[in-house]
């Protein structure tokens, strides 16, 4: 399962990536240098400190963790396509 939850999560972060790229096309401001290094590094170290804590205290697997990544991760490219779909009056799929 750990193999399937990986792909799924690598196939919807370079569909969201393809997303942001089309996004930047028409506002710039959120992915700026600065604005979206620190986002990132907030983000990476708080999920990564939060999943330790659940793991050690043993209430979640990892294969739990990286299915949720996964499906968290296809929702958001969901997100991508709805609001790109809106912007550019034409069906936009990402993934």
């Amino acid at each position: 399962m750990t193999d399937d939850n990986t792909r799924r999560y690598t196939n919807a972060l370079h569909a969201m990536q393809s997303g942001v790229a089309m996004e930047m096309n028409y506002d710039q401001g959120p992915t700026e240098p600065k604005h979206l290094r620190v986002g990132v590094n907030a983000a990476m170290v708080d999920h990564s400190a939060l999943c330790s804590l659940l793991i050690d205290k043993g209430l979640i697997t990892l294969d739990e963790i990286l299915a949720a990544n996964a499906k968290g991760m296809e929702a958001e490219v969901k997100r991508y396509e709805a609001h790109l779909t809106e912007r550019l009056g034409t069906n936009i799929t990402l993934g």
